[in-house]
């Protein structure tokens, strides 16, 4: 079993990344395609609808790279060659030349040799493209088959601890995607009016890059921002640069934190930004553009099974010797004035029936039957 999964792992590597961004995808989608049922619709049509809005938003994403490194490549690279190849700073009576031709040709190149490299690499995009939806297709209708085969992998007397691996996953893969895409599609919208008022070339490229530098937590678009600044100082334009920072500082980078991200973040578990930002980072550097999900997913999962076994472990009784007389106690709890030792039971729950009939999704005709004669999926 282990050789066999090693195997499946090494020929099927290429596309690794891709099935995981498909479940995890599925996984979000999970509560769409239920909505979809409870209104009349079968499980085939639910769970092609579902996987019909993941394409498409899928292909959004992607086309403003396509715009940028394909269509608008040359005008990415008259801005770039726009920027001084030296820029004079001086205070207090002190002066210092910065050199930034060297900068520009590097990140020139390399914007060039990107584009060759997407050019090439499209085809292969274009498959994995179709994959992803393929795979979220077939999640989405064996939902309930697959979250049986998964349960059955977990011992009895575990099943609680899934259940709420599962409630922790569903609440930092909806943060992840659904908070911090809308949020990123704010920024774009605002990003682009902005970008266009101060006269920048691709405004469409600069707005597209302020909705991305949302994933990146505590930084987010400031970072763009700052940098357009710097290239107004560069040029000498020290009111564009600060009314950059103003105007882009306010409406870019402030207002869709402020207005948008608090109100979708009240349905997601609270991961502190900095365990956040190791996961993303972490996630990065170690498996590359799919760590922006995985990282903070992994981090998340380690944290809730920290609290449960920090839990558990408060509930095991130890004997302590007081003055010589030994007394039964609880971790936790000495010094409460609790004889009996007791605390707090853990948080409800967790113990959510997954049998309900409620949650279980019932065939509605020979089509919606699974093809071994099982019941719809949850």
């Amino acid at each position: 079993m282990v050789l066999a999964g090693a195997a499946a792992i090494f020929l099927l590597r290429e596309v690794i990344a891709t099935v995981f961004f498909a479940m995890t995808v599925a996984y979000v989608l999970g509560p769409v395609r239920e909505r979809l049922r409870r209104r009349g619709l079968s499980r085939r049509l639910s769970a092609g609808l579902a996987s019909a809005v993941a394409f498409l938003a899928v292909v959004a994403l992607i086309i403003p790279f396509v715009v940028v490194l394909v269509v608008r490549i040359d005008e990415a690279i008259r801005f770039l060659e726009s920027i001084p190849e030296s820029v004079t700073l001086s205070a207090a009576g002190f002066e210092y030349t910065l050199v930034t031709a060297e900068v520009s040709d590097v990140v020139v190149e390399w914007l060039a040799g990107v584009a060759t490299e997407v050019a090439a690499a499209a085809p292969v995009l274009l498959i994995k493209l179709v994959l992803f939806g393929f795979v979220v297709y077939g999640l989405l209708y064996h939902k309930s088959r697959t979250r049986r085969a998964a349960l059955a992998l977990v011992p009895t007397g575990h099943r609680d601890l899934a259940e709420a691996l599962h409630d922790r996953a569903s609440e930092t893969l909806y943060g992840l995607y659904v908070v911090q895409v809308a949020t990123g599609a704010a920024t774009f919208l605002l990003a682009l009016p902005v970008f266009i008022l101060f006269g920048y070339p691709s405004p469409v490229a600069l707005a597209t890059l302020a909705g991305i530098l949302q994933f990146i937590p505590v930084l987010g678009p400031s970072v763009l921002i700052v940098g357009l600044a710097t290239y107004q100082v560069a040029l000498g334009d020290v009111t564009g640069a600060v009314g950059i920072l103003i105007v882009g500082g306010a409406v870019i980078a402030a207002t869709p934190d402020i207005l948008i991200r608090p109100r979708l973040a009240a349905e997601t578990a609270t991961l502190p930004s900095t365990l956040y930002f190791i996961g993303f980072v972490g996630g990065v550097l170690t498996v590359g553009a799919i760590g922006i999900i995985a990282g903070p997913l992994v981090v998340a999962i380690v944290s809730e099974l920290a609290t449960r076994l920090s839990s558990e472990l408060n509930l095991i009784r130890v004997e302590e010797e007081e003055a010589g007389t030994p007394g039964p106690t609880a971790i936790g709890d000495v010094g409460r004035g609790d004889p009996e030792g007791s605390i707090d039971e853990p948080k409800a729950g967790l113990d959510d029936d997954p049998t309900d009939p409620a949650d279980r999704d019932e065939p509605t005709g020979p089509a919606d039957r699974d093809e071994m004669g099982g019941h719809g999926t949850h």
